[in-house]
């Protein structure tokens, strides 16, 4: 009976010490060191205008206005949501992640369609065959703020009539918030449409 409980005894210091570790120590460093070192990025890298919160570096938004850029289409809408769909129950709550369609699905198929359809006709000038694939497929997560250069690239001569920036303008902000590939080897070179925006938002007189 004493080595019985000598053993439970053995078991529930050893959990504890563990939870101890594990539970609250651990998390409790990592969070601390993390909140010194990169303070930005442990918070969320949120970026603030004039003292008010405007969105994170590492969160897509669905921007609507016909001035600025547009993200990657977002199968959980990016958890924004509008008033009237909160109420009827139609917002689901934050989430991520992507519908998994197969390319035979026809849910996908209307939906790229549909999209396709929306992008030539506020891009006139682009032809079908040249929309960059990431404008109409959504990422893993459906919260990537991030586009390829193409795809930012593919919107100038939208932008150019909807904001009156010159060409340059808008080409050169594009540089300013294009990411390169990792150690110059690894990944693709990345836009953020948010950074982009933001830009586009203060040469026009937004913000």
């Amino acid at each position: 009976m004493s080595k019985m409980l000598n053993g439970l005894k053995k078991i529930m210091i050893f959990s504890v010490v563990l939870l101890l570790l594990c539970g609250i120590i651990y998390p409790l460093v990592v969070t601390g060191i993390s909140q010194v070192l990169f303070p930005n990025k442990a918070n969320g890298s949120i970026i603030e205008v004039n003292g008010k919160e405007v969105g994170s570096e590492l969160v897509g938004q669905d921007f609507t206005d016909e001035r600025f850029m547009k993200c990657r289409p977002s199968a959980v809408n990016y958890n924004t949501y509008t008033a009237e769909e909160k109420e009827n129950g139609t917002y689901t709550g934050v989430r991520s992640g992507s519908d998994n369609y197969a390319p035979s699905n026809p849910d996908l198929i209307t939906r790229v369609e549909e999209d396709m359809a929306e992008f030539l006709q506020n891009n006139p000038d682009v032809k079908k065959e040249d929309i960059p694939t990431d404008l109409l497929t959504a990422s893993g997560s459906g919260l990537d703020p991030h586009i390829s250069p193409e795809s930012a690239k593919i919107q100038v001569a939208n932008l150019v009539k909807t904001t009156g920036l010159a060409e340059e303008e808008l080409l050169e902000i594009i540089d300013n918030n294009t990411k390169g590939k990792f150690l110059n080897i690894f990944g693709e070179e990345t836009v953020n449409v948010l950074g982009v925006n933001l830009e586009i938002a203060k040469k026009i007189g937004v913000i």
